[in-house]
């Protein structure tokens, strides 16, 4: 049974991050995308590793077609070997990257979860908040009103002001 590869991984984490198969999350980050930015962000990490994903298996591919077993390679194509297993290397540690920021943007969604449920009940509470008038218990008393402030016409300075 084949490992799987980062790119199935990524795809794994956005299905279970969001609950909905891969194909349906990449059509709503791209008709949506206000929305839910942190999908948006998610998918297009993982269009990413997809790129890099099919390097590493093109570089794997060759690497494995220079140093089949049996086969000796002639002097010129060392340097083919040296530069596919180079960017072999390259192509793994990008795809591995991509697989890191996806892992951030899942966690960043899990911590922010609550603020995703109920915006409504938090654009309620900050609209009440910057009113300042917050809603009594039940059974409490309000507060009495603050008595006016005191308006008295400016009094003359005693001497000169300089």
């Amino acid at each position: 049974m084949p490992t799987a590869t980062m790119l199935d991984q990524a795809t794994a984490m956005i299905e279970k991050a969001w609950g909905q198969p891969i194909e349906v999350l990449e059509v709503l980050a791209v008709r949506r995308p206000c929305e839910d930015p942190l999908l948006r962000a998610a998918v297009h990490t993982r269009t990413a590793l997809a790129i890099t994903d099919n390097a590493v298996a093109v570089h794997q591919d060759r690497l494995h077609a220079l140093t089949r077993r049996g086969y000796v390679p002639a002097f010129y194509e060392l340097d083919g070997i040296t530069e596919s297993a180079v960017k072999l290397r390259v192509a793994h540690s990008e795809s591995h990257t991509y697989l890191q920021a996806i892992r951030r943007v899942v966690e960043a969604r899990e911590a922010a979860a609550p603020a995703y449920r109920a915006p409504a009940d938090r654009l309620a509470q900050a609209a009440v908040a910057r009113s300042g008038h917050a809603p009594n218990a039940p059974g409490q008393i309000p507060d009495p009103p603050a008595p006016p402030a005191v308006v008295a016409p400016p009094t003359p300075a005693a001497g000169l002001r300089r």
